[in-house]
């Protein structure tokens, strides 16, 4: 077994947040950066190219993960994740959104101080260049380029002004968290190919004397001496390699990887991990609760007239409204320039879609192991509508998304509603309808979550309960999820992660 030392800092994941705290802690020029990643270096044509992430999804670039049937439906679901450098942003939508400010103020209410809108603000400005928006708000000079379509898709501006027409109100800029409503929401797409986080911030900085990058490595267990981590061992091509690190050990593996590796290496809950067999080093009962994720269903319009081909990711324009069932924004209604539906369900065979995501799910799941061994993929519960409130806001969802559907904005592209269908108009049978047709927009979250209570994982500076040197730092530690799609959340809190870290809140 080799032995390798002299690392500051170890970040485990390659993806989103691992790309940027593996290039912010490297830009000090005095400390060894070892970013580790289980997936590969290569970029597969089908990530450079908007149009065809779809495909990404269940290809080697993806976990190939899958839930439990889930009691709600009866069903297993994919739980599409990206593995390999960029992780899953070089494989999600590119949608960019922050979701809105009261997403974060729930976190302080939740028992996370300090990451409330505005004290999360200075870090998305960090992580991202804009043009044309508020520079008080967005950021001009930060690695992710991201705009509005370049070329917005015929059916995406129709959708804004139908929902405008519905009566929503018109969103000046969508991603920037301050605004309910309809409009073209950033993309990271640059020059017509995507900008992964890995793309914006680590290939730039590969040639950094003080980083090093270790790709198709899998780990297996974080080292610990006593309440100290010190190390992981993983395995690459048949070799055993054992870290040593001296500083912190940043998790950045997601929110299925994060609590999965934490509870290989004994932190978790006592109990279980004595039912698998690990032996158990920090009892903290909340790693792997908590799991959330964004439920999602559809309606499905054949097309009028020949839908011209999309020129970026197929999802431009959104709606961010409330289902009235709580005091802020719960419901996402995407436009789709695709029949974009359920493969339980058959949909047209040229159509778009209105998805509608519930932004705010009270249903909470689970991530535990499946076996001691190291390679074996743990069990994920999402509990998708075990609550069923869930269930009802959705409902809601379909509703107003068909009113915007029917709007006569969109009348020269709307041929008939294919799903649910006409035979489904009362909420009796968009419940079924919700039942039948879901699915997930791949967004996890909350496994390793933020406060200070005996459920938390992580404290407000994100050091792990417990632990000396270990942090983790991605969508895991998120107290509630985001009311978007996650991927630019994520950057903020790696941003801020960083930001700990080189500003010497060490562990001694």
């Amino acid at each position: 077994m080799a032995h390798v030392t002299g690392y500051d800092y170890v970040v485990v994941g390659g993806g989103t947040a691992g790309s940027v705290v593996a290039a912010r802690l490297s830009e000090d020029a005095a400390a060894r950066v070892l970013l580790i990643e289980a997936g590969s270096a290569a970029v597969r044509a089908p990530m450079r190219t908007p149009q065809a992430w779809m495909s990404l999804l269940g290809s080697s670039a993806d976990w190939n993960e899958v839930s439990v049937a889930q009691a709600a439906t009866g069903a297993s679901y994919p739980l599409s994740r990206g593995r390999g450098i960029g992780g899953s942003s070089s494989i999600n939508g590119m949608a960019f959104l922050r979701g809105h400010r009261s997403s974060y103020d729930a976190w302080v209410q939740a028992g996370a101080p300090g990451w409330g809108y505005e004290d999360v603000l200075p870090f998305f400005r960090r992580s991202e260049s804009t043009q044309g928006r508020d520079p008080s708000v967005r950021g001009v000079n930060g690695p992710m380029l991201v705009a509005p379509a370049f070329r917005p898709h015929p059916i995406s501006v129709a959708g804004v002004e139908a929902a405008v027409e519905a009566g929503h109100a018109r969103a000046v800029d969508p991603s920037g968290g301050l605004e309910v409503g309809a409009g073209l929401h950033d993309l990271n797409i640059v020059a017509g190919q995507r900008q992964s986080a890995a793309d914006a911030y680590l290939r730039p900085v590969l040639r950094r004397p003080n980083l090093d990058v270790v790709t198709d490595a899998f780990v297996h267990r974080l080292r610990m001496v006593r309440d100290r981590c010190v190390g992981l061992c993983y395995s690459q091509g048949g070799e055993q390699v054992t870290v040593g690190c001296s500083r912190e050990v940043v998790l950045t593996a997601g929110a299925i990887g994060s609590p999965h590796l934490l509870m290989l290496s004994g932190i978790g809950p006592a109990e279980h991990l004595r039912d698998v067999g690990v032996d158990v080093v920090v009892h903290l009962p909340g790693v792997g609760s908590h799991f959330q994720d964004h439920p999602q269903t559809s309606i499905v319009y054949s097309a009028a007239a020949p839908i011209p081909v999309s020129h970026n990711n197929h999802g431009e324009a959104s709606v961010l409204l409330g289902s009235d069932l709580t005091s802020r924004p719960d419901l996402q209604a995407l436009f789709v320039t695709l029949p974009y539906h359920s493969p339980a369900l058959k949909g047209p065979a040229e159509g778009y879609s209105i998805a509608v995501s519930l932004m705010a799910p009270r249903s909470r799941g689970w991530v535990r192991l499946a076996s001691r061994q190291p390679d074996v993929a743990p069990l994920v519960n999402p509990n998708y509508l075990q609550d069923h409130r869930d269930v009802e806001a959705l409902v809601l969802g379909l509703q107003r998304a068909r009113e915007i559907g029917e709007a006569r904005a969109l009348s020269a592209w709307r041929g008939s509603e294919v799903l649910p269908g006409p035979g489904f108009r009362d909420a009796s049978a968009l419940r079924r309808h919700v039942r039948e047709s879901l699915t997930t927009y791949f967004h996890y979250a909350g496994t390793c979550r933020i406060g200070s209570d005996e459920m938390s994982v992580v404290d407000d500076r994100l050091r792990v309960h417990g632990v000396n040197a270990l942090r983790v730092a991605d969508a895991s530690v998120m107290p509630s999820i985001v009311s978007a799609n996650t991927n630019a959340a994520v950057l903020a809190i790696a941003e801020r992660a960083a930001d700990f870290l080189s500003t010497g809140s060490h562990p001694q």
